[in-house]
């Protein structure tokens, strides 16, 4: 690491190298950047070893400090290189056109996501043209079991292993119609699978319902997956079996252009 290197970091870059990714997650997470003292608190690292650690990061601008708030932000060169995650699985890039074609058909926003770590995190977005419209902006995380995303990623993998993921991850209740109960979303998720498609039903936020289907890989495997989603108002009853048919179609076709097959296929 460039620049403001102890002999401490010298001995243990191993270490020194840890902290300062703990500090580049820390401030990643926190959208109004975080103070010197915040981030000491949150790593447990004393003042002295923070400073040192993102004098080094702005350095190579991972970082960036606003003197005015004294707070520290992620720097442009960490989204180039988290961007090279996008580059490298061009999954994302190939979707893209058939995610406008969706929004098109659908009239309704079309998200792509990814599992990472037991959630479900947007990679791409296609807005709407509606005045009102549901926006989950690239990096934003959501849980698997309470998510369209998330649940079509789960309906993708066989019960056992569904079941597994899930497994001490379901306590939390966004609404009221959370589904906390893993037999019961497991039973859920055996409907979305043979369908095709799987429901949030404002289970993730009240007014909002999203469907989603799976994109699969070279080994029939959840490597993404494609959601519709919009206000209840413009998603009734009526129409989800619709849109799931549009959004298993889209997401077919994704799994196709990058070289997936479905499972068993």
């Amino acid at each position: 690491m460039a620049g403001g290197r102890t002999k401490a970091d010298a001995a243990n870059p191993v270490q020194a190298l840890s902290r300062a990714l703990d500090l580049l997650e820390c401030i990643a997470a926190a959208e109004a950047g975080l103070g010197l003292g915040e981030l000491g608190q949150a790593t447990g690292l004393p003042p002295s070893t923070v400073h040192r650690l993102l004098k080094s990061l702005e350095q190579r601008h991972y970082v960036v400090h606003d003197e005015d708030r004294g707070r520290w932000f992620i720097g442009v060169q960490a989204f180039s290189v988290g961007g090279a995650f996008l580059r490298g699985r061009n999954y994302a890039a190939l979707a893209r056109p058939i995610m406008r074609r969706l929004m098109e058909e659908a009239g309704e926003t079309v998200n792509l996501a990814a599992e990472d770590r037991g959630e479900a995190v947007f990679l791409a977005q296609v807005e709407c043209r509606q005045m009102m419209r549901a926006l989950s902006q690239p990096g934003i995380r959501v849980p698997l079991h309470c998510s369209g995303v998330g649940k079509a990623l789960l309906s993708a993998l066989p019960a056992e292993e569904a079941g597994e993921t899930l497994a001490g991850g379901m306590a939390v209740g966004l609404t009221d119609k959370t589904i906390t109960d893993p037999e019961s979303l497991l039973r859920e998720l055996a409907v979305s699978r043979e369908r095709g498609y799987a429901i949030d039903d404002e289970e993730h936020a009240i007014g909002l319902r999203c469907v989603a289907a799976p994109i699969h890989d070279e080994h029939g495997r959840p490597l993404a997956a494609l959601s519709v989603s919009g206000p209840t108002a413009r998603i009734p009853d009526d129409r989800i079996a619709a849109l799931g048919a549009m959004v298993a179609r889209a997401a077919a076709e994704v799994t196709a252009t990058v070289g997936g097959r479905p499972p068993g296929g």
